[in-house]
């Protein structure tokens, strides 16, 4: 016997061996496997040639690396809060001059820390300004520089693990069984953060106190990385079954074997997700994009469920376990967010009703009556559906006005019970009514604004609604003594909640804010109407104009001297503001610690990131929030 066919018996031998300890384990490839080829009809199925210990143990590798990121998120939150929650105690009773300690008192690594890891963007300035293709289509935005760190740290660990791989074997299908079970395990792995990432009642988000927007750019990454390899776990399993039994055998095992056509399915389901997700078809077909998305996540959990159960391996695959506890989160957050809908928009007192007003600048303000009591705090948004437009459909607004109502105005009493009732229940809130400004764009809003055009006179239309939330609000700006609140159009609805809550905590000692500047701009002088009787109440709030300064920038006068005006604490200016101007103006009279917070189109946005970048190092406490909804 010659060495070739030499080597040949020995790799027949390994093969039979490893069947023998397949069976044993209690798989049984087909019959028509062993007519085909010993050295390879072995590796096409179950966990014959699958690394299981190693997979396991780069599973439990990425799990604790997510889980300790995760906790030392949580020691720096526990950190700000109780660090914020010092300076709180000790300067809302202080005058402005008085919070100099709270100014300047920083770690003095710290700004470069903010400059160059914490506010940066990936490179250059921009961040959250799209990157048009076209009027309808964008590639979306561009991830921070910590954003893009832990997202490299994620994706080459996977890349590292996928491959650490026996590549010393000489059998090359046994080779791609390994890389089939490595990038399986990894596929469903990377599903289990991906699915809670996607959850708005993902408990995440006020623990770690981070915004939906950074999870949601999370889910993205993660469902990418997943779909690559679960795409790898096919390509590694064809390869085998086609040099076994041809095209012919894999088309076989698609149709008959359950196990096989489980998988294909949900392989192109994921597939399509990647596809129907990428930048250009998510953005210009957000609202159809939404819905596919749903249904093809369904069934892409439900035929990776299936594919583990049905595998010849006794109990199903390793993995069962993990698709169970993915659709079971993804069960509950649904479950939430049916719950949380039921309870804002049903009570004894009827159901939610909108009134919605057409304003100028092809805007809407909307504003809801909800049936009960619902907390709300600065800076909330919720997601909203209308009967009438869309009903299947909810998007996210900014909460831009709350008021909570203690008494049934429209019910008199009618007997002397009823009087003793209101009079115990006077101080009780028991509806809350919210508005919203929402500019018309493409599909929903659009409709939402033509329904509202059509009305005679353009009067305000009613119409049945439901509300759910509220969501976010999880920065809070109380211990800060200077405020810096920029707006971009709609992104007013953001910022004028924050107006509100500080200066009458200003007025009550409760918030250590003793300086609140405004800058909104806005295109045209008819915008301003948006805000009605929201900033006529705030101009009449005690010590306002001590507190308060808004600065409005209006970008298309119709004259050039139309926007000109001041009125003291009230500047009205034509143009665009130059951020880095204003901001070194407002560093210049800084009363304690400083937060500047930005809410409006992506330039915008990474204009103030900019100014903010470039003003720190100035020896006082500048903090930076940016309120987004990318997607």
């Amino acid at each position: 016997m010659d060495i070739h066919q030499r080597n040949l018996a020995e790799l027949g031998l390994r093969a039979s061996a490893e069947v023998l300890q397949g069976r044993a384990a209690g798989a049984t490839p087909a019959t028509d496997a062993f007519k085909s080829n010993p050295t390879i009809s072995p590796y096409n199925t179950g966990l014959n040639g699958v690394n299981q210990p190693v997979n396991m143990l780069f599973t439990d590798i990425l799990w604790w690396s997510l889980g300790g990121v995760g906790f030392i998120m949580l020691l720096i939150r526990i950190g700000q809060l109780g660090w914020a929650q010092l300076r709180l105690v000790s300067a809302m009773s202080l005058k402005a001059k008085q919070q100099h300690f709270w100014k300047t008192r920083q770690w003095t690594w710290m700004p470069s820390l903010k400059r160059n890891i914490i506010y940066a963007p990936l490179w250059n300035k921009r961040h959250n300004r799209e990157i048009r293709l076209s009027s309808a289509m964008n590639m979306g935005t561009l991830p921070s520089r910590l954003h893009a760190i832990l997202l490299l740290g994620y994706v080459a660990s996977n890349i590292a693990y996928m491959f650490v791989l026996d590549w010393e074997n000489e059998n090359k299908y046994a080779l791609c069984a390994e890389l089939r079970g490595r990038s399986g395990t990894l596929s469903v792995v990377s599903m289990i953060p991906l699915i809670i990432f996607a959850g708005r009642n993902n408990p995440l988000i006020s623990l770690l106190n981070v915004s939906f927007d950074t999870y949601n750019l999370l889910h993205r990454w993660m469902g990418r990385i997943s779909v690559i390899e679960v795409i790898i776990h096919s390509i590694a399993w064809a390869i085998v079954q086609v040099a076994d039994d041809g095209w012919e055998g894999v088309k076989h095992k698609i149709i008959y074997d359950r196990f096989i056509s489980s998988g294909t399915i949900g392989v192109v389901a994921m597939a399509l997700l990647l596809i129907f997700s990428m930048s250009p078809v998510r953005h210009a077909f957000y609202e159809s994009f939404l819905n596919t998305h749903i249904i093809l996540a369904l069934i892409a959990f439900i035929c990776t469920w299936v594919h583990c159960i049905s595998a010849t391996v006794k109990g199903g695959l390793p993995q069962t376990p993990w698709v169970l506890a993915i659709m079971v989160i993804w069960a509950a957050e649904r479950f939430a967010r049916a719950i949380r809908l039921a309870y804002a928009n049903r009570s004894s007192r009827g159901y939610t009703e909108a009134i919605v007003e057409r304003m100028p600048g092809e805007t809407c303000r909307v504003t809801m009556k909800l049936p009960r009591y619902l907390a709300i705090k600065p800076g909330q948004h919720a997601y909203l559906r209308f009967a009438g437009v869309n009903p299947w459909e909810s998007h996210p607004f900014s909460i831009a006005w709350f008021e909570h109502h203690a008494a049934d105005e429209e019910c008199l009493p009618l007997s002397e019970k009823d009087i003793l009732r209101i009079e115990k229940d006077s101080q009780k809130p028991i509806s809350t009514t919210v508005s919203f400004l929402i500019g018309a764009h493409t599909g929903f809003t659009r409709k939402m604004y033509n329904a509202a055009s059509a009305s005679p006179h353009h009067r305000p239309i009613t119409m049945r609604a439901a509300f759910e939330g509220p969501y976010g609000g999880h920065h809070s700006l109380d211990s800060y003594g200077h405020v810096v609140l920029f707006a971009g159009a709609t992104g007013i609805t953001h910022q004028i909640s924050y107006i509100r809550h500080l200066i009458d905590g200003c007025n009550r000692g409760m918030v250590a804010t003793r300086r609140v500047t405004l800058v909104w701009i806005v295109r045209e002088s008819d915008q301003l109407e948006w805000l009605g009787i929201w900033m006529n109440h705030i101009l009449k709030m005690d010590n306002r104009a001590e507190i308060l300064r808004i600065k409005v920038f209006v970008t298309r006068p119709k004259v050039a001297t139309e926007s000109l005006s001041n009125s003291g604490s009230v500047q009205k200016l034509p143009g665009r503001p130059n951020v880095l101007t204003l901001l070194a103006k407002e560093v210049d009279e800084q009363m304690g610690a400083m937060c500047v917070t930005v809410c409006g189109p992506g330039g915008l946005a990474d204009d103030v990131r900019d100014a903010v970048r470039k003003m720190q190092g100035h020896g006082t406490v500048l903090d930076f929030v940016e309120e987004s909804f990318t997607w």
